[in-house]
């Protein structure tokens, strides 16, 4: 029984410090701030497709670019005024079986930040972002479960997003969705996956999935 944790609004509590980052590039071009509950009921990837319909406009791949190193650039500035979800610590340590951490953070950056966090040696595997793609989860997920030599029908994802749903249900994998990050819980609870407000009742529903 293998947990794949993602990261980015799941483990790690950064929703404030996207939500500021983003709205850096908003301003960039002029355009207006968004809150953390708007960030929520209109988040999706492509992330370019959730900027256009923030600034009501196109995107084309060049500009996504441009803004895409303005947003990381401000999310690193930031990375230190985060912390762990708060029963993190706790549900990791509940789960019974192997675990590993998949994120759509670039992978250099992702690495130490998970040994900044003090979680050396938690897990089989790390995988962020290192080439390709990053619109979406589903081709990710697939090559992080390859590598542990795990198959997907003995996996659970747990993350914030209808992105890992949609990855995990399109390699075969279930999924538990969190309601603390990144997207609003009617739309979690609209996926019909099972939804989880803290992360040790993620684990639990984890572990009934997988039963």
């Amino acid at each position: 029984m293998h947990l794949v944790w993602d990261w980015n609004g799941t483990l790690l509590n950064d929703v404030d410090l996207v939500v500021s980052a983003t709205n850096r590039v908003f301003a960039q071009l002029g355009g207006r701030s968004i809150t953390v509950d708007e960030h929520r009921r209109h988040f999706r990837r492509p992330v370019a497709d959730f900027y256009a319909s923030v600034l009501e406009r196109a995107v084309d791949a060049d500009e996504f670019d441009r803004l895409d190193r303005i947003f990381h650039d401000a999310y690193r500035a930031g990375l230190t005024t985060c912390a762990l979800a708060d029963d993190a610590a706790a549900a990791m340590k509940a789960w019974p079986g192997t675990q590993s951490l998949l994120s759509m953070w670039f992978h250099e950056d992702l690495v130490p930040a998970v040994t900044a966090f003090g979680l050396d040696g938690r897990f089989r595997r790390v995988d962020g972002v290192r080439v390709g793609d990053r619109a979406f989860k589903s081709g990710h997920l697939a090559e992080h479960l390859a590598a542990l030599a795990v198959e997907p029908a003995d996996a659970v994802l747990i993350g914030d997003s209808i992105d890992d749903g949609d990855a995990a249900a399109a390699v075969g994998a279930a999924c538990v969705l969190y309601s603390g990050g990144f997207t609003d819980r009617e739309r979690l609870v609209a996926s019909g996956l099972p939804v989880a407000d803290t992360l040790a009742e993620a684990v639990e529903l984890a572990q009934s999935e997988r039963r």
